[in-house]
This record gives structure tokens, sequence and C-alpha cells, in this order.
């Protein structure tokens, strides 16, 4: 999956609210800033695949595929895309956990796919993709005190195999930075064999990472030069 390692993130626009924007209506008497935050998250997860194709163009295609599975948790007909049930394809979120500094990155030696990958996991029904990759970081990690970005860090859709009953299916997994801001003294879940805390920017050295961890690596690394 392409990636632009010399594009930082771009910080989310500000909104000035004036009086000019309101109205008598009841419903748009509210500043328009605050009738933004009330948006159903379907739509918030919709825009905020089109800002990630904004920021980074290289991947517009991805974010695309992203709104298109988005789109049918609208039609009767199809599963929704939110539940694992799905298995045509179906979103999960992961967290970019890293520590206080921001130097390091809290790895899991996934249980199932016995690789070593960011924390995450299914959506299980909850539209909000970032409440997801946060409550997935405090429950395989043990950490309290976390903090997660609303912005979308990174996308990846990815293959997951056959394993026992369940067929191979696809995983669009949205990723967000999770932050750590009290005690990093990890506490290993059922999920994982293993967990660490690994420097990244020592991660590109690693071939057997998956290339998206390098992807994520590099953008993080290009935001905080």
């Amino acid at each position: 999956m392409a990636s632009d390692a010399a594009t930082g993130i771009m910080p989310l626009p500000f909104l000035v609210v004036r009086r000019s924007m309101m109205s008598d209506d009841p419903r748009a008497s509210r500043p328009q800033a605050e009738r933004a935050h009330s948006a159903s998250p379907q739509t918030a997860l919709s825009d905020a695949f089109a800002d990630y194709a904004m920021r980074w163009p290289d991947e517009a295609d991805v974010a695309e595929a992203f709104r298109t599975l988005l789109a049918e948790a609208d039609l009767p007909e199809t599963a929704d895309p939110f539940a694992r049930a799905r298995l045509a394809g179906h979103f999960t979120a992961s967290a970019w956990l890293v520590d206080r500094a921001g130097i390091r990155l809290l790895m899991t030696h996934h249980r199932k796919l016995d690789r070593w990958l960011q924390l995450g996991g299914h959506a299980d029904g909850d539209r909000d993709l970032a409440a997801v990759a946060l409550k997935e970081a405090e429950e395989e990690s043990g950490l309290t005190d976390l903090v997660v970005e609303p912005a979308i860090f990174d996308l990846d859709r990815h293959w997951i195999p056959e394993r026992g009953d369940v067929p191979g299916h696809w995983h669009y997994d949205a990723r967000y930075v999770v932050r750590a801001t009290g005690d990093e003294s990890f506490a290993i879940s059922d999920e994982s064999h293993d967990l660490a805390w690994r420097e990244i920017a020592a991660l590109p050295d690693d071939p057997n990472l998956d290339p998206s961890i390098l992807r994520m690596a590099r953008k993080w690394v290009s935001r905080r030069a």
C-alpha cells in the first residue's frame, strides 16, 4: 500500500463561532461547532475517511474503499460492516500506542496471528472507531490514563487467513494514535503471547515487521521531525 513519509499530519481545522451563525430555530440555535459534535458517529467517520484522503493523497484509493464499505451500513440487504459476522469484510480499529515521550510503541506478539503488531480489535457494532481503538488498547495492555487522538492516523485493508471454522476475510482497520499519560507498566492479556515497548525509530530496521507497521513508523517519525 502506498505511503507518503514526507508529509506531516495536518492539524484539524479551527472553527470560529459567531453570533451570526445562530437562528431562532431551536435546533439551529446551537453553535455550528456544537452541532458538528452531535453528528452521528457514522457521518463523522465518513468525514474522517475523506479527511484522511486529503492528508495522504497517495492513499486516497484506500480511503475510498473504506467509505464504500461504510456506505453499506445503510443498505438493508447487506450485513452490518461493523460486525465481525460480515465475512465479506468488516471494520476493526487499532492503537498506535506511544509512551509519554512519543519515542516508543507498545506492540503485541499477537496470539492468533503469531506476529508482532499494534494493539487492536473488532468494532463489534460500535460506530465510533476511535473509542474502539482506545478500549482495545486499555483491555490488551492493562494501562490506564490513555488518551486517543480523534484524527485517523492510518488506514489498512488486510487479509485475515482462515482459522478453525472462521473462513478467511478482510479487515478494514482504522488506526488511531493513543498516548500513555500515566504508569507505563503493562499487563499481558489473553490476546497476546507477549507485549513490548519498542523504539519507533528502530522499527524500520526490522525486516520481519508487517509493512503497515513500517509505514506508520515513517509517518510518526515524519510527524515529529
